[in-house]
C-alpha cells in the first residue's frame, strides 16, 4: 500500500472514530500541503479563527523542496506557532481533538500534530458572587482551567510553582490541575493526592468538584461537616498554596478544592487579612461567635420556654406573650423547611423580581404567620437572626451542617429536655471532633494535636513579620 492510500485509511478511521459525519461541530478539513495531501481535525467553535487562517496562509505557500521527512521536522520548521507536539497514537490524538485542540495529518509521516490553538467560551474573572471582600482584589475563577492556574502564576512568580496535569473520567476525560510549592508541600500527602487521583475510575465527573470531592473521600460521608474547603479566590488559593497546602482545580468549575482543611481553615475569611490585625480579629471572632449562635439559640431558647417559670427576673422579657397554638418545636423546624424553600425560590426567580418577592416573603407572610396563629413572633425573630449568621462565612456545606445539627438539637431539646440539649451540643462536639479530612489529617489541628501558638493565630490575626514579608507571606487566607 502506498503513502497515498495509507493516508486515506488513515483519515478513514480518524472520520470514523470521531463521528465526523454524525457531528456537525467535529469538522475534517481535507487540503493539500505542498504535493502531500493533508486533513485538519478540530471542534468548530474551540479555535481561534484568526490563528486557524494563518496557519493555512503558511501551509500554502510551502514548496515541495521544503517539505521535512518526518512529523518531528515539520513541527519544528514548518508550523510558526509556539503549542505544538507530535502525538505517540491514534487515541491520544482523538482526545486532543476533543479537547479543543487541532490535530494535523500529513501524508507519509504516520503521525498526527497537535497545534494548541484551542479557546474556550469563557466569562470575565468577576468578583465571586459568595466569596465577596470588603477590600482587597475583585478578581475570581472562572470555568476556564488554564485562566485560574494563569491567576494563581499571576500572584506566585516563583519556578518552584508547580501546576501538575492530570485528567479524570473514562468519557468526560477532565483536565485537573494539581498546584503546590515544590519546596514546602508535604511529599508524603502530595504522594497520597496522586495516587488517589489516578484510581479514580468513573466515566464523568458529572458534577466537577462534587464529583472529585465524593471520589478522592473514600470515608463514610454521613459527618456533614465539610472534608475540603472550597474557595473561588485566586488570592485565598495562592495564599494556601504559600503555606504548602495543595489547590486542586477542575476544568468547567470556579471553585478550588484546598487540601488539607481543618474546622479552622473554613471559618477564615479573605477579610481577616485585608484590614488592620485589630480589625481582623474583631471581624473573625465575631463569625464564631455567629455560627456559634446559630447553632445553640433556638434550641437553648426552646430549653428556656419548656420551663419559663425558672426564668430569672432579668430575662423575663423574652418568655413568649401570645398563647401557643402549635408546639414550639414544631414552628421552629417548619421555619427550617421555609427558609430552605425561600432560598430554592430565590436561585429560580428572575433577578429583577428577586427584591420585590424578598419583601413581600418578609413582610406580608411573615405578618399573616403571627397573626393568624401558626406562628409567635419570638420564633420568627430567633430564626431570622440564624439566617443572617449563616451569611457571616462563604461556605454552604459549613452553613448545612451547622442546620442538620441544629434541627437534631431542636429534636433532643424537645423530649429530653436538657439533657436533650447536652446531647445535641455533645453530637456537635463529636461530629467536629471526628471528621477526618482526606489521608486522615486531622480536621481540629492545631487544638489536637496541640499547637498552642498556631491555635491562638487562628483566633487572633497578628500582623506579619519582617521574615514572613520577605517571603511572601505565610498568611492563611
Amino acid at each position: 500500500m502506498g503513502e497515498k492510500e495509507q493516508f486515506f485509511a488513515e483519515l478513514s478511521r480518524y472520520k470514523e472514530a470521531l463521528r465526523v459525519d454524525a457531528s456537525f461541530d467535529v469538522v475534517a478539513r481535507v487540503f493539500m500541503v505542498s504535493d502531500k495531501q493533508a486533513a485538519l481535525f478540530f471542534i468548530d467553535g474551540m479555535i481561534k479563527d484568526e490563528t486557524m487562517q494563518k496557519l493555512m496562509q503558511g501551509f500554502a505557500t510551502i514548496k515541495p523542496a521544503d517539505m521535512p521527512e518526518n512529523a518531528a521536522m515539520f513541527a519544528k520548521y514548518q508550523i510558526p506557532y509556539v503549542e505544538v507536539e507530535v502525538l505517540p497514537d491514534m487515541q491520544t490524538a482523538i482526545n486532543s481533538v476533543l479537547s479543543g485542540a487541532p490535530c494535523l495529518l500529513i501524508e507519509g509521516y504516520g503521525q498526527a500534530i497537535s497545534i494548541d490553538i484551542r479557546t474556550y467560551p469563557a466569562r470575565s474573572v468577576g468578583e465571586p458572587e459568595k466569596d465577596k471582600v470588603m477590600r482587597g482584589s475583585r478578581d475570581g475563577f472562572v470555568e476556564t482551567l488554564v485562566f485560574n492556574t494563569a491567576l494563581i502564576r499571576r500572584r506566585i512568580r516563583d519556578p518552584k510553582l508547580t501546576m501538575e496535569y492530570c485528567n479524570v473520567g473514562t468519557v468526560s476525560h477532565t483536565d485537573i490541575a494539581l498546584c503546590y510549592m515544590a519546596d514546602r508541600v508535604d511529599e508524603k500527602y502530595l504522594t497520597e493526592i496522586r495516587r488517589r487521583l489516578k484510581n479514580i475510575s468513573v466515566e464523568s465527573l458529572t458534577m466537577n468538584q462534587e464529583s472529585l470531592a465524593e471520589c478522592l473521600y473514600d470515608s463514610s460521608w454521613w459527618n456533614p461537616f465539610p472534608k475540603f474547603k472550597f474557595s473561588e479566590r485566586p488570592d485565598t488559593a495562592s495564599a494556601a498554596v504559600l503555606e504548602g497546602n495543595i489547590v486542586i482545580l477542575v476544568d468547567n468549575s470556579p471553585a478550588a478544592m484546598i487540601l488539607p482543611t481543618s474546622i479552622f481553615d473554613i471559618i477564615e475569611e479573605a477579610d481577616d487579612y485585608y484590614f488592620p490585625p485589630v480589625t481582623g480579629t474583631y471581624l473573625r471572632l465575631t463569625r464564631v461567635a455567629a455560627n456559634v449562635l446559630a447553632f445553640i439559640l433556638t434550641p437553648l431558647f426552646l430549653l428556656l420556654m419548656q420551663q419559663p417559670e425558672r426564668l430569672p427576673e432579668s430575662l423575663a422579657f423574652i418568655a413568649l406573650k401570645e398563647p401557643v397554638n402549635i408546639p414550639l418545636v414544631w414552628q421552629f423546624l417548619l421555619l427550617e423547611f421555609a427558609i430552605d424553600g425561600l432560598r430554592l425560590a430565590a436561585l429560580n426567580t428572575p433577578s429583577m423580581l428577586s427584591l420585590p418577592l424578598s419583601v413581600i416573603s418578609a413582610l406580608v407572610i411573615g405578618e399573616f404567620a403571627v397573626s393568624s396563629g401558626w406562628f409567635n413572633a419570638e420564633p420568627l425573630l430567633y430564626m431570622s437572626f440564624v439566617i443572617l449568621a449563616n451569611y457571616t462565612q462563604a461556605s454552604y456545606e459549613l452553613g448545612y451542617a451547622i442546620k442538620f445539627l441544629r434541627m437534631i438539637t431542636l429534636v433532643l431539646t424537645h423530649f429530653l429536655g436538657v439533657w436533650g440539649f447536652a446531647g445535641g451540643i455533645a453530637l456537635m462536639i463529636l461530629c467536629i471532633c471526628t471528621n477526618k479530612a482526606i489521608g486522615g489529617k486531622s480536621y481540629v489541628f492545631p487544638l489536637f494535636p496541640l499547637h498552642f501558638k498556631k491555635l491562638m493565630k487562628r483566633f487572633f490575626r497578628v500582623s506579619l513579620t519582617h521574615e514572613s514579608k520577605n517571603q511572601g507571606g505565610n498568611v492563611r487566607q
